[in-house]
């Protein structure tokens, strides 16, 4: 007789690894609002002589931190040495690609890199990449994707016109909030792209970008729609503006009349100042 398959371990073990959907007819994997997995039964599955089963499944964690503190001080300083020997997006794109020292990269199909104009006057920011995101190899691609492509062009703005990148460059396995050591390894490639391109505008789409690159504490249902400002160097300050992620969104469409608003108030300061 075949060993007994232990159903709930298989499951959880597929919402670890990320997996959005099986081959079966009985089960599909769905990520359901704050980055709470669950299994769910298919309501389009013919009968069988076996029930099908609803399994709500506990939310996926971040990893806990697994360096300490020397071992996290070297890598962090090895992404930043990294980032300043990239003069242009393309070597920092193969740099970030070489780089081992962040432990995403190991569940991750892609690295997904930024996507875009190097003369960007607008740097679109989210947290990471998801599975489509992971397995196409670019930014901001499929249900998200086109949602914030009808965004931009809904105020006049070509994405190809946009930079558009991540707080990190690889997927957190099953879509879980990344930790803050993982954030903290990624963000100097971030910065540099920012450096790079010069731009004079940010959005932060997301709290994860606003928490990471302006260190602010407030969630971001308290500071979207408010400008403002990131230091890129000495010569030059971006503006910033934060709204919601279009992943949000299409959880909670009720939403979107509010970053309607902030994309008002960004096309307005962008048509200011050119």
């Amino acid at each position: 007789m075949d060993k007994q398959i232990n159903i709930q371990e298989t499951l959880d073990w597929y919402i670890w690894a990320g997996v959005t959907e099986t081959c079966a007819d009985s089960v599909c994997l769905c990520k359901e609002p704050e980055n709470i997995p669950a299994i769910v039964a298919d309501k389009k599955a013919p009968r069988s002589e076996t029930p099908l089963v609803k399994v709500v499944s506990p939310a996926v964690s971040p990893a806990k931190t697994t360096l300490n503190t020397a071992s996290f001080d070297n890598i962090a300083k090895n992404a930043r040495e990294l980032c300043a020997k990239a003069n242009s997006l393309e070597e920092l794109k193969n740099l970030v690609q070489q780089f081992d020292g962040c432990n995403l990269k190991k569940t991750a199909a892609s690295t997904v890199f930024g996507d875009g104009s190097a003369q960007a006057r607008l740097v679109l920011i989210g947290e990471a990449p998801g599975a489509d995101e992971d397995r196409i190899g670019s930014p901001f691609v499929g249900k998200c994707g086109k949602l914030l492509d009808k965004m931009l062009a809904a105020i006049h703005i070509n994405r190809a016109d946009c930079y558009i990148t991540n707080v990190l460059p690889w997927r957190p396995p099953g879509n879980r909030t990344p930790t803050d050591e993982e954030i903290a390894i990624c963000l100097p490639f971030l910065k540099r792209q920012i450096e790079l391109i010069q731009p004079d505008f940010l959005l932060l789409l997301g709290g994860i970008a606003l928490k990471s690159l302006l260190d602010m504490p407030d969630s971001i249902s308290r500071t979207r729609g408010k400008w403002l400002e990131y230091v890129i160097d000495e010569q030059k300050n971006a503006q910033v503006l934060a709204t919601y992620h279009p992943s949000y969104l299409l959880r909670s469409p009720a939403q979107k009349a509010k970053v309607w608003s902030d994309l008002l108030r960004l096309q307005k300061k962008m048509n200011n100042d050119e």
